[in-house]
């Protein structure tokens, strides 16, 4: 893998930080940023953004999180995942394989929640016209983008996915795959943002893209229906949080799964964590173990994709915003004429009866979690590390290496990570020492193999967070494993 060339304390600035997955998107954030736009206002056009050049992980047919941190007054979780259809009946259910939802099926289709979240932040935080905001995103859809590396290798990685429905075939061009620096258009989500950026939220879930989704699904034998787009809602909360070394970890409470983060560093809270020291490697992964155990006792297989986009403003309001379709290209089903697939965030429940069971209006087990830190009650750090069952995972390394350890923050997003596969199998980032390796595998940790559609190809995330440095200054740390950039601003 390729390393960063960006110095192990990250990179540095005065007033404003973005970290982000695309350098599209870090683009966006900073024009927002330099025309007195607020971190919700940049983040909101970040992620706009990385809805067009990475479509395998998000886009307007998924959904958002977000955790705000103000620079006086209360941090604020924001939840913007949408529900199951209404008609969902839990004995369609009962018939399937398992009694569970298929993780591309008609019925995995929920309502998508990221562009209300986008205007229920901007109307609660922002300063710049709405329509401001989704300017770079239209003119990526619009006049084209270069493909990333990463993300034109998940596209043809998973190029099956897109083959499955005709529509979402021919927009996201099955057998022909665009290669990384190939130019890629996508005029009919141009329009579909344009349509939000003239009319806003309701010209998407009363307008034609609900219509659209709904006739698309019902036509392969789903229940999604152009109402379900009409009622949703997302909501502010308060934060769950724990105590860790000093900091005040703040997650997004249940239906996501970001107490595990808090589940396990609870756990290593009083342990001596020494970094040379395998047993101390061991202790993590048994303590993350035991988190997701406690927060996936309803739900199979957590994996998915996800954007994050951290950003805090010279005033010092500070975000993590974060959004995904799910598993990479969601369902597989692309809405007709608006240029975006459908996430399946319905495979997330369990069998009906269940405590997460399926069931109708419901929402399902979430695997996004964008998480913030506190130190002596004022802003920290915000980040996300996206990457499905990765993402509590990521952050609990995350948090060990700066807080416990000291390191710095883009060195320990640099550092070799673990990913639990299953309760038993853990799969070892290259560059990961062999005597931590040994230790781990001694404990009982196999190696995966042939596990999920990566095919033992472990997904070691993508990071994005920024850091409040003890002499004021921000520190802006993004994943070498993503396409992504830290700009000061």
């Amino acid at each position: 893998m390729d390393r960063h060339p960006t110095p192990p304390a990250g990179v540095l600035g005065e007033r404003a930080m973005v970290a982000t997955g695309h350098p599209l998107a870090a683009q966006a954030a900073a024009d927002v940023l330099r025309e007195g736009g607020s971190a919700v206002d940049a983040a909101v056009a970040a992620d706009a953004v990385l809805g067009v050049v990475e479509p395998m992980a998000t886009s307007i047919g998924g959904d958002l999180l977000a955790m705000v941190v103000p620079p006086d007054g209360a941090p604020l979780s924001y939840n913007g995942t949408g529900r199951a259809p209404a008609a969902l009946d839990p004995a369609q259910i009962e018939a399937l394989p398992g009694r569970r939802i298929p993780e591309r099926h008609p019925l995995s289709v929920t309502v998508p929640g990221a562009v209300r979240g986008w205007h229920d932040l901007h109307r609660r935080f922002g300063r710049l016209p709405w329509a401001r905001l989704l300017e770079a995103a239209i003119g990526a859809a619009e006049q084209g983008f270069p493909v990333a590396p990463v993300a034109a290798r998940e596209w043809r990685l998973f190029e099956p996915v897109l083959q499955r429905d005709p529509v979402c075939a021919s927009l996201f061009r099955a057998g022909r795959v665009p290669r990384a620096g190939e130019v890629f258009c996508n005029p009919e989500l141009a329009a579909t943002l344009r349509s939000i950026a003239q009319d806003g939220p309701e010209a998407y879930y009363r307008g034609t893209p609900a219509r659209a989704a709904a006739q698309a699904v019902q036509a392969l034998g789903g229940v999604l229906a152009a109402e379900d787009f009409a009622v949703h809602s997302g909501h502010f909360c308060a934060p769950v949080l724990a105590r860790f070394r000093g900091l005040t970890v703040l997650e997004c409470p249940p239906n996501t799964h970001g107490v595990a983060v808090l589940h396990a560093l609870q756990a290593l809270e009083d342990r001596p964590l020494d970094p040379e020291a395998p047993d101390s490697h061991v202790a993590m992964v048994h303590a993350m173990r035991e988190a997701l155990q406690h927060a996936r006792k309803t739900v199979a297989d957590p994996a998915g994709n996800t954007v994050c986009t951290v950003v805090v403003d010279a005033d010092g309001l500070a975000i993590s915003l974060m959004s995904s379709v799910f598993k990479r290209f969601g369902s597989g089903i692309a809405v007709p004429g608006c240029g975006f697939v459908l996430q399946n965030r319905g495979f997330g429940f369990a069998a009906p009866g269940e405590l997460n069971g399926a069931a109708p209006s419901r929402r399902p087990y979430h695997t996004v979690v964008p998480g913030a830190a506190l130190k002596d009650g004022r802003f920290h750090a915000a980040l996300g590390v996206v990457g499905g069952a990765m993402q509590p995972q990521g952050q609990v390394q995350l948090f060990v290496r700066t807080a416990a350890w000291g390191q710095p923050l883009q060195a320990a997003i640099d550092a070799p990570r673990w990913r639990l596969e299953s309760d038993t199998a853990l799969a070892a980032e290259e560059g990961v020492p062999e005597a931590v390796r040994a230790a781990l595998r001694q404990a009982g940790y196999a190696e995966p193999a042939g596990m999920g559609e990566l095919g033992g190809r472990s997904d070691f995330g993508g990071a994005q967070m920024v850091m409040r440095l003890p002499d004021g200054r921000l520190a802006g740390g993004t994943d070498p494993r993503k396409d992504g950039q830290a700009l000061a601003v």
